[in-house]
């Protein structure tokens, strides 16, 4: 049965630009903790970890955002552990999200002048109270833009769990692009919902790029 473009379909599509964005911000918050614990790896004075922090990078960054989700939503049954597509793409994003914000953060963190570092040092801090009270403060100044902009790109990234079953913003102007036989209205609505949330962050991205060139 054919129904109506109505302001059922259009709430259908806004509920699934809420859940994209409940998606991304689960996503964000867990690859930002994962992600901190990959940059300092990433920094490390151990090589042992260096190279596995790298390696982690290189894996996530190296595959297919969707073939990621597939290894996680086929992959934990066959170790016994049965997810809903929610969790599954949860856990995908946040590990995704985490590689990419691992190396903006070490990016950072390295972009400090290693004088701060040297006189923390030599005022008697420990490795965590330099991080934490000199050098984190610093880096997280300095990768503040490319942060937001990587926020951009998993925003849209979310796109692709429409794949494993999973009914976000994209999904949810496919099955009322289904029912209603008006796929350019349905993903037009999409579309103007992608760009609301992503072009203010778009332009935050670009103005704290440009106050930081001026500043360097």
């Amino acid at each position: 049965m054919i129904r109506d473009f109505g302001w059922f379909e259009v709430l259908s599509i806004i509920q699934g630009m809420g859940t994209t964005l409940a998606l991304a911000a689960v996503a964000f918050i867990g690859g930002g903790v994962f992600g901190t614990a990959v940059a300092l790896a990433r920094s490390s004075a151990w090589k042992w970890l260096r190279i596995i922090a790298a390696a982690y990078i290189d894996f996530f960054q190296g595959t297919p955002m969707l073939m990621q989700l597939f290894l996680v939503y086929y992959g934990l049954p066959v170790f016994g552990i049965h997810v809903s597509a929610w969790t599954a793409v949860a856990i995908g994003l946040t590990f995704h999200a985490s590689a990419f914000l691992g190396e903006i953060w070490r990016g950072g963190i390295q972009a400090v002048p290693k004088g701060q570092n040297e006189a923390a040092s030599a005022l008697g801090l420990g490795y965590v109270s330099r991080m934490r009270d000199v050098v984190l403060p610093q880096a997280i100044k300095l990768s503040f833009a490319p942060t937001v902009g990587f926020s951009v790109q998993l925003i849209k990234g979310t796109s692709l769990a429409a794949i494993i079953g999973f009914v976000e913003l994209s999904r949810s102007a496919q099955i009322v692009a289904s029912t209603t036989y008006k796929p350019l209205l349905a993903y037009g609505l999409a579309g103007a919902c992608y760009f609301a949330i992503c072009f203010p962050l778009s332009r935050v991205s670009a103005y704290y790029e440009r106050r930081l060139a001026l500043k360097t």
